[in-house]
């Protein structure tokens, strides 16, 4: 089989990316015809901390996921699902993972990533407390990646495992967001399926929210 030769290029402008504070390279047409390359073979994704800079992939995939640190507890069914960490404990996880310049913008997203506090309610009459009644489920999770408006800082796309209805026969949903309105969406029966593909898409990762399709999810 005949050797690519574009790849010891290629290579090269994939090290200058890793090097370079913005992600930059050089905007001329050799450059930019490697980046083409580099983007169609999924091995560069646009990088969400700088303007018009680059982070390439094998750099993201060392970077950590976060999602429910019980989640596997959960799927074996060791504890039950109310136990989940809670969403506000998972993003801040993630904020403390980024450099300090990128956590206060990271803030910022918290209510629309994390969501608000799901609120247990107890129906009765007086001190007589007769169904307790709980949110659907809802658990996030974050990993590296990129989607067709830019990620999330640190260039994380967040996403969540929810239950679509607050019964034990509920249909569940997973998404993945970008930061913007970017939504990739998969529709699965039960409990054990959503949880089970929010570890399929952690071990996927990094990836473009396009790629997502071969898992069996449709970006809307």
């Amino acid at each position: 089989m005949p050797q690519d030769p574009h790849a010891q290029f290629d290579h090269t402008v994939l090290e200058m990316i890793e090097h370079s504070p913005v992600g930059a390279v050089p905007f001329t047409p050799t450059y930019q015809d490697a980046m083409k390359r580099l983007y169609a073979s999924h091995q560069v994704y646009a990088d969400a901390d700088h303007k018009n800079g680059h982070v390439t992939a094998r750099s993201l995939a060392k970077k950590p996921h976060f999602q429910a640190n019980n989640l596997e507890s959960v799927i074996a069914g060791k504890i039950g699902p109310e136990q989940l960490e809670s969403n506000g404990s998972i993003f801040d996880r993630y904020v403390k993972s980024l450099p300090a310049g990128l956590q206060a913008r990271a803030e910022t997203f918290r209510l629309t990533v994390a969501g608000k506090v799901a609120h247990h309610r107890a129906k009765g009459v007086g001190d007589e407390k007769l169904v307790v009644v709980h949110d659907p489920i809802h658990t996030l999770f974050l990993v590296p990646g990129a989607g067709p408006n830019a990620a999330l800082p640190g260039n994380y796309l967040h996403g969540a495992a929810v239950q679509l209805r607050a019964t034990g026969d509920s249909p569940w949903s997973v998404h993945v967001h970008d930061s913007d309105d970017g939504h990739a969406l998969s529709d699965v029966p039960t409990m054990a399926e959503a949880l089970g593909k929010v570890l399929e898409v952690m071990e996927c990762s990094p990836f473009r929210m396009d790629e997502l399709d071969a898992l069996g999810f449709t970006l809307k």
